[in-house]
């Protein structure tokens, strides 16, 4: 499917963090008003935060930082944080098998779907209710720029978003249930229950280190991508 290239852009090593500053006429420090709002990520790209380019978005990067990122601020069960990569593979896992027919494009869409995660962290749903507009804006910006850089629309069609709602949803209920001190009850009230039977899944709610969810999350990646096509 169309791809960008892998240099990272122009705009990325403009200027990186250890170079002199920009002093104006004034001798004041050009932008010293504004913060930093950019990450330096392992693979050398230099990702803006509020205005992300395509051309700095890296899967590897992204694969690293899910799988070091943890679900319900790491208040979960087991030897190892359960991280937003484990989270994503039984999302994509549980919406092929509510619907079957969706093509590779999807699936890596659905795949993807917490990706901006891997620089912004991932906030439990009543403090992203709490904070409102600008978390969002920031998420939606970085999830447009990851999904023009693999071939993927940059606003997905409104029924997969419905099927991605719903498979998180599930997947909520399983982790919450299962790893994180939810009570069955609770667990139905917040989540409701899923048509799917969650003991199924007991593979995907181990905890895994890092570097095997890394590793695991690039392998399935790799699956879905290289047949997606481009196409929703």
């Amino acid at each position: 499917m169309p791809r960008l290239p892998l240099a990272p852009s122009a705009a990325s090593d403009s200027r990186r963090r250890d170079d002199p500053p920009v002093v104006n006429k004034r001798g004041a420090t050009a932008g010293a008003a504004a913060p930093r709002a950019w990450q330096r990520m392992l693979s050398g790209r230099r990702l803006d935060l509020l205005d992300p380019s395509a051309l700095d978005i890296d899967i590897d990067d992204i694969a690293h930082g899910l799988a070091r990122v943890a679900r319900w601020n790491g208040q979960t069960g087991g030897a190892h944080i359960f991280s937003v990569a484990q989270h994503s593979l039984l999302v994509e896992t549980l919406a092929h098998l509510r619907a079957p027919g969706l093509d590779h494009g999807r699936r890596l869409t659905v795949l993807l779907h917490d990706a901006p995660e891997y620089v912004i962290g991932d906030m439990i749903s009543p403090f992203k209710a709490a904070i409102g507009g600008d978390y969002k804006a920031i998420e939606a910006r970085l999830k447009r720029a990851i999904h023009i850089r693999f071939g993927l629309p940059a606003e997905p069609p409104d029924d997969l978003v419905r099927r991605i709602k719903i498979a998180d949803r599930a997947s909520a209920y399983a982790e919450a249930t299962t790893l994180a001190g939810f009570s069955i009850a609770e667990g139905r009230k917040l989540f409701g229950e899923p048509d799917l039977p969650i003991g199924d899944f007991a593979a995907y709610l181990e905890p895994m280190r890092p570097a095997a969810a890394e590793a695991r999350f690039l392998r399935r990646f790799a699956e879905l991508d290289g047949d997606a096509g481009g196409a929703l």
